[in-house]
């Protein structure tokens, strides 16, 4: 029997995104499935004829989406409308929001990151979801540290330790396996 194929591309600001998609590569290669990954930043996506589920996933700056992403949605968006689609973000600021309380706010991002950017190409996700991501204040502009040295101390008192100097990783695993293991209880229905 043939295995499943499932295609994820995806395009990463600090790294962060890129473990996030090994990690939903590996429960889907538990699960019997083919994984095909592609970064877009340095590889170019031929066809996704042959994939009967495509994830997509971008890490966020700024409220924006990694552009080659977004320029492969702008490629594909007719094939992608036939296809069982997952879209995926990873947002560094969602784990503070949680921690500060601010519901409005993950109401806010959580539309315009993927509800507004589904309708944007009249795309109907089987799941749609937000993951943390990893805050590297070693990689940040100057301007960009200044901004966000306040939210350091949030991170401690959220209880996220630093994972090597100025690195702060706010991602859940549980909740990326979880949300890999619902995905494909909705690719088999």
């Amino acid at each position: 029997m043939e295995k499943n194929k499932v295609l994820i591309v995806y395009g990463t600001r600090y790294g962060a995104t890129k473990s996030t998609v090994e990690e939903i590569a590996r429960v889907l290669q538990e699960e019997d499935y083919d994984v095909k990954i592609v970064n877009v930043k340095e590889e170019k996506v031929r066809t996704i004829a042959e994939f009967e589920l495509v994830i997509i996933g971008s890490g966020m700056r700024m409220e924006r989406w990694v552009s080659k992403v977004e320029g492969f949605l702008k490629k594909y968006n007719e094939e992608l409308k036939k296809k069982k689609v997952a879209i995926f973000v990873s947002s560094g600021g969602l784990a503070l929001m949680e921690y500060k309380g601010e519901l409005e706010e993950i109401e806010r991002v959580t539309k315009k990151y993927l509800e507004d950017k589904s309708s944007k190409y009249a795309l109907h996700p089987i799941s749609m979801t937000m993951f943390g991501g990893v805050w590297d204040y070693n990689q940040m502009s100057k301007i960009f540290i200044k901004f966000l040295e306040a939210e350091r101390e949030n991170f401690i008192a959220a209880g996220f330790k630093e994972t090597e100097p100025g690195v702060y990783d706010t991602r859940n695993w549980d909740d990326i396996r979880n949300w890999t293991r619902e995905l494909i209880e909705k690719v088999r229905m």
